[in-house]
């Protein structure tokens, strides 16, 4: 079972993300006002898709992130994408990092990377927070309710965003692209997946609507301030799109399902007395905050979360053999195949009730 520390803080940088350091020092001197050398680079310890670094430089600070080396699937590790929304968000309610510049120019360090400013502040990778008080649990959620909330009401037009996605038929595109995900990321049979890729398509609610989307909406996947409850900045948008913003929420809601050795979940933990909210608390105030009246086919979207869920961690496999995956903690994290089966249960369950 990992533990936070597995993931907290940086590391010498693994041989297979080694960068040309001279040349990208060279290329940010140029290009950002304040940068001043020498420059020095080091890997984080967390994440699973992007390779990511901090780069100091005399007193200033920077992230970047790239995409991996090596063979990629079609629209994956999508740092253009993550850079842009980010920027546009900075305009919003949204609490994102500053971006400085995007590089496409892969001989640089080998690959397309942005870069952006580092943010001080707290990472939980333990969704129970067992190192804070019950009070100071339920002021963490509250916040990260308020910042998706606010995500979902994000005006994306006048951000600059109207193109950033497809209005209309997000699930179905959804699952097609994720299926098609799946299928070139498969190194053995898993046949919940195969269930899940032929009920979804045919069992799509009714209604649809569309906002801004984070795509990997998680606690771990925020800096809160290093003593108040009050989130800085969202991280990893890479999944980010124009979708269904309650795909997007039942999505973020799967952490209550999940079990706590996948990365802190909290299926089983016991909510009340640590000060976290049920998760029917957490979605009422979810719709409190957006002005709905409830969310009607929830378990549909956390199935159809679970399948994707489920094909990432496929890529995560895949990329596991491959060897360019980022971090070293890959292969405890990757479940695709009990994914899949919890997918396929909650779909049993919705067949219960018909």
């Amino acid at each position: 079972m990992q533990t936070s520390s597995d993931f907290t803080g940086t590391m010498p940088i693994q041989a297979r993300h080694r960068i040309d350091e001279a040349r990208l020092a060279d290329y940010l001197h140029a290009r950002i006002p304040e940068f001043t050398l020498p420059l020095e680079v080091e890997q984080f310890r967390g994440g699973q898709s992007n390779p990511t670094y901090l780069v100091t430089a005399g007193e200033h600070r920077y992230v970047l992130r790239k995409k991996p080396p090596g063979r990629l699937l079609p629209s994956a590790h999508a740092v253009d994408r993550e850079y842009r929304v980010m920027t546009a968000l900075r305009a919003s309610d949204v609490p994102v990092p500053r971006t400085r510049l995007l590089c496409t120019d892969e001989t640089v360090i080998g690959t397309a990377f942005f870069v952006m400013d580092y943010v001080e502040g707290r990472v939980f990778w333990n969704q129970a927070l067992p190192d804070l008080s019950p009070h100071e649990r339920s002021a963490i959620f509250e916040e990260m309710n308020r910042v998706i909330a606010a995500l979902h009401c994000v005006d994306y037009a006048a951000v600059g965003l109207a193109d950033y996605g497809r209005p209309g038929n997000y699930l179905q595109r959804q699952i097609a692209r994720w299926s098609r995900q799946y299928l070139d990321s498969a190194t053995r049979p898993i046949p919940a997946m195969d269930k899940l890729i032929d009920w979804l398509p045919r069992n799509i609610p009714p209604g649809d609507e569309t906002a801004l989307v984070h795509g990997d909406y998680h606690l771990n996947n925020m800096i809160f301030h290093p003593s108040e409850p009050r989130i800085l900045a969202v991280l990893d948008w890479e999944l980010s799109t124009l979708g269904h913003p309650l795909v997007d929420f039942a999505y973020h809601c799967l952490d209550w399902k999940l079990p706590p050795e996948m990365l802190g979940r909290l299926g089983g933990v016991d909510l009340e007395g640590l000060g976290i909210p049920a998760m029917k608390a957490y979605v009422d105030a979810y719709c409190r905050r957006t002005g709905r009246a409830g969310i009607e086919h929830l378990e549909y979207y956390q199935a159809f979360g679970l399948f994707r869920i489920a094909a990432v961690h496929q890529g995560i496999v895949k990329r596991i053999e491959d060897g360019s995956v980022s971090s070293p903690h890959a292969r405890e994290v990757a479940r695709p195949a009990f994914l899949a089966e919890l997918g396929w249960q909650q779909v049993q369950t919705i067949l219960a009730r018909r």
